[in-house]
């Protein structure tokens, strides 16, 4: 959601004339936008504005900018801290960001905007700075959350849930896909609830019909999803939208109702299965990721070993681990029963390599497989290989064999490893008629 925002920001500053630099000593205005859901992220922040302050003494007339929910938590405090910065503007402001720099550019004064106030809808949906080929986008779909789960900040820094009118988004990926977008993964806190509480007529299924339906596009994908809220219409969906992609990120959190119940899930794990079971009685090829917190205040060895068991249970495709992180304003800030970091780290450990055990297995067992692979831009692992994602969402690099950005291509899988699949194009794989995208040179 990071991302699209930061889009957000830069099709806004374009209409002043900005353009993105990769060259961080040229820029005018430098914008941090920020995360604060773990306590990491937020010292990373602070950690980068001290690296700004050297370089703002050379460049006085530079304007560094604070977005996000580490700026609509702190708002002035910010500012004390880092007085260097001249903007703070949080998750309720950015479509307010351009009369907050010509603020600073022209009376000479900090500007702070957290007011909780403003529209879901972007100020622009039109793509811009699209000089290079992109398969995928995000889009936002709502924003917010009404769950109050007892360790997350977002209903604090995000509001309550509001969902987008559909004409816009609809719009808006009609626009991404004329620029050669083949795939758009579909944004929000809590999916599940979209279009519930502003009654614009669709619920999140029909949302996905509907876009399912727009040419041109290849793929769907949404995230992020709440279990209590996952209906069996959603779960009908995988089984009869022929551009959803079979993949779905389920956070589970915990495998101890008891740990659950103070996360005020408002599920057991004995609902989470039966939605696993669901899903896959849907859509029998569908991969299935989650997220686990481990280490929350109270949790014992018990409970520890029930979540251990719950992985084995359902053999996630992929899980992403967190410690738990104490974080103001919410209710788990003030449980006394805090677990050890030493314990915490000890669990993330055992956790870490159970599942990596369970990933390696199940891409070992693509070996041998053809899968479709959307491409995405240059591998990470060399200038002589391209990248992208199975439907399942399996990373897979393949040799550049003069395939587009944005080509579906058929990939005959070699090699498995934890994170990624190897492989090479198992046929000779021409651009397909209509088919957009750009030709990838290696360097």
């Amino acid at each position: 959601m990071n991302v699209y925002d930061s889009e957000q920001m830069e099709r806004l500053l374009a209409t002043m004339n900005y353009r993105p630099t990769s060259h961080q000593e040229k820029a005018d205005l430098i914008i941090i936008n920020t995360c604060s859901i773990r306590d990491k992220a937020e010292h990373k922040v602070y950690s980068h504005l001290g690296r700004l302050a050297r370089l703002k003494l050379k460049k006085p007339n530079l304007v560094i900018g604070v977005g996000g929910c580490v700026a609509q938590q702190e708002g002035d405090r910010l500012l004390k801290r880092a007085p260097h910065v001249d903007i703070v503007f949080g998750t309720f402001s950015i479509s307010r960001l351009p009369s907050l720099i010509r603020r600073v550019t022209h009376e000479k004064k900090q500007a702070v905007d957290v007011e909780p106030t403003g529209t879901v809808e972007p100020s622009h949906i039109k793509p811009t700075n699209f000089q290079e080929a992109r398969a995928t986008a995000f889009v936002t779909v709502m924003r917010g959350c009404d769950n109050f789960c007892t360790y997350c900040v977002v209903p604090y820094l995000r509001g309550r849930e509001l969902s987008r009118r559909p004409e816009r988004i609809l719009e808006e990926i009609r626009h991404l896909v004329a620029k050669g977008v083949r795939e758009v993964t579909l944004l929000g806190q809590n999916v599940n609830s979209y279009g519930l509480k502003n009654g614009h007529g669709l619920d999140f299924p029909a949302l996905l019909e509907a876009v399912n339906d727009i040419e041109g596009l290849s793929r769907l994908r949404f995230t992020t999803s709440h279990p209590k809220d996952l209906s069996d219409k959603l779960i009908r969906a995988f089984g009869r939208l022929d551009k959803l992609a079979p993949h779905m990120h389920l956070p589970v959190q915990s495998g101890s109702d008891r740990i659950l119940k103070r996360m005020n899930r408002g599920y057991t794990t004995g609902n989470y299965l039966a939605r696993i079971e669901k899903l896959r009685k849907a859509q029998p090829n569908i991969a299935i990721t989650s997220d686990i917190i481990v280490g929350f205040p109270g949790e014992g060895k018990t409970d520890f070993e029930e979540t251990l068991n719950l992985v084995e249970s359902v053999g996630f495709d992929n899980l992403y681990i967190f410690k738990y992180s104490n974080r103001k304003n919410t209710p788990a800030f003030r449980f006394s029963d805090k677990v050890q970091e030493a314990v915490k780290g000890e669990r993330f450990a055992r956790l870490l390599e159970l599942q990596s055990k369970i990933t390696l297995e199940k891409n070992r067992g693509l070996v041998g497989t053809v899968q479709e692979v959307l491409i995405e831009g240059l591998s990470k692992k060399g200038y002589d290989q391209v990248t992208g994602h199975t439907p399942c969402n399996k990373t897979v690099n393949l040799s550049d064999g003069g395939v587009c950005v944005g080509q579906l291509v058929p990939v005959s899988i070699a090699e498995a490893f934890s994170h990624s699949l190897l492989g090479a194009p198992s046929e000779c794989c021409g651009k397909l008629p209509g088919e957009k995208g750009g030709i990838l040179h290696a360097a």
